[in-house]
């Protein structure tokens, strides 16, 4: 079996890994992949777009690709599976019209108040001065939304009327045309990533994300600086209402609307100390780095997960299976990053990393003239394994301090709330 795998990050980095662990698996082409995807055994990549359906669909059917599996939310929002689908090319990843629960909050918030799905209060705004006068008239803390694909810095938790103020004024000045202002909730946020062909939905084991760039949870919002799974905050009862209350009556609304949704349902949850749970977004996709931490827990071969939900036969599934211990990932960024930052700076230290007993996935590098150089903000995701989290994070760490790069930064206290 052959899969092509979209994407350059860290995340598909994860899967293609995943992947060819199995022995079904015959090859993995990465469009356009990073530099570990590059050095994998049995994995190459493949110049190219990931908005390139054309090039897309030209591969797939040159190699003989059994599943294209994608990773990133912009082909999903720019309707990549209904493509392949039309060529009868089979897909992981749900259509344009199911990626929308990524692509615009404000439809996401529709779908979860038709389905009675319980998430935070909310108004939408296409006027800046509509939106400052209700922040003005809810106080702050309040939460300030883009609506629109962000790559994970679209969302603003301002402590401050001021704040927020400021924040409407930048998202529409970079010309996101609709902004959702909601309250803000207070408590641990967690993931949960769920598995879906469209009828039957599985969830993953639970992950918590730092979003934040400072240590202690400070400073701004990122894609993610960290991860570890499975997040002890989640237990079986809470985990049992998350089917219930969130993911099925997600799916069912889907349904209802006629939206094919094959793929990942992701969903961002908050958890506050009275135990009560509340949806905070969906996502289309894997998370990354959430991903980084869960797939190495993972026992049942990943293929025949992503294959049953592009047949539609994942009901007939056995219940997933995982190995036993916990998962770490610690992001090494660039310099600067979630702002400016650098490129082309020399990487060193993988191997004495990998040595260690950790699994560097390559988030934003790539191979020049034998050298590998980062080519991203977040350039590597860093993932230890452990019996209990205190060795899975000192594994993780202990990889972190091989590798070095101009101007690399990493938050220190990654599963801090596991350790302290």
């Amino acid at each position: 079996m052959k899969i092509l795998v979209i994407g350059n990050g860290g995340r598909e980095h994860a899967i293609a890994w995943k992947l060819l662990q199995s022995e079904k698996i015959q090859e993995v082409i990465c469009i356009p992949g990073n530099g570990g995807t590059a050095t994998m055994p049995k994995c190459r990549n493949y110049a190219g777009r990931v908005d390139d359906f054309d090039e897309i669909i030209k591969v797939a059917r040159t190699n003989d690709i059994s599943l294209v599996v994608v990773g990133p939310e912009l082909p999903l929002s720019l309707g990549i599976s209904d493509r392949l689908q039309s060529q009868n090319i089979k897909v992981f990843g749900p259509t344009q019209a199911g990626a929308e629960i990524e692509a615009s909050k404000s439809w996401a918030k529709s779908l979860m108040q038709e389905a009675g799905i319980p998430t935070a209060k909310a108004e939408i705004f296409t006027d800046a001065a509509a939106a400052k006068a209700y922040v003005a008239t809810q106080g702050a803390p309040i939460v300030v939304k883009a609506d629109g694909l962000a790559a994970g810095k679209g969302v603003i938790v301002a402590p401050t009327v001021e704040e927020a103020q400021t924040a409407i004024d930048r998202l529409f000045e970079s010309n996101f045309e609709v902004l959702v202002v909601e309250e803000c909730l207070t408590g641990e946020e967690v993931s949960v990533l769920a598995l879906t062909d469209g009828l039957t939905i599985r969830p993953l084991l639970p992950a918590q994300d730092h979003k934040r760039i400072g240590e202690g949870d400070t400073g701004a919002n990122t894609g993610g600086m960290g991860a570890y799974a499975p997040a002890p905050i989640l237990t079986p009862e809470l985990m049992a209402r998350v089917q219930t209350e969130v993911l099925e009556p997600a799916i069912a609304t889907l349904q209802k609307r006629g939206i094919d949704y094959r793929g990942v349902l992701y969903a961002g949850l908050m958890i506050s100390p009275q135990g009560d749970l509340k949806v905070l977004e969906f996502n289309c996709r894997f998370g990354d780095p959430e991903t980084q931490a869960i797939l190495p827990l993972l026992e049942t071969p990943l293929e025949d997960l992503l294959l049953a939900c592009s047949e539609r036969k994942l009901e007939a599934q056995p219940p997933i299976a995982w190995k036993p211990g916990v998962a770490a990932c610690v992001v090494l960024s660039s310099g600067g990053y979630p702002g400016d930052y650098q490129t082309g700076k020399v990487i060193t230290g993988i191997a004495e990393a990998e040595d260690r007993g950790a699994t560097v996935f390559h988030a934003g590098t790539q191979s020049q003239q034998e050298k590998l150089l980062t080519d991203g903000g977040r350039v590597f995701g860093v993932t230890g394994v452990g019996e209990n989290f205190a060795k899975a994070i000192d594994r993780a760490y202990a990889a972190v301090n091989c590798i070095q790069f101009e101007a690399m930064y990493y938050r220190r206290d990654i599963g801090h709330r596991m350790t302290s």
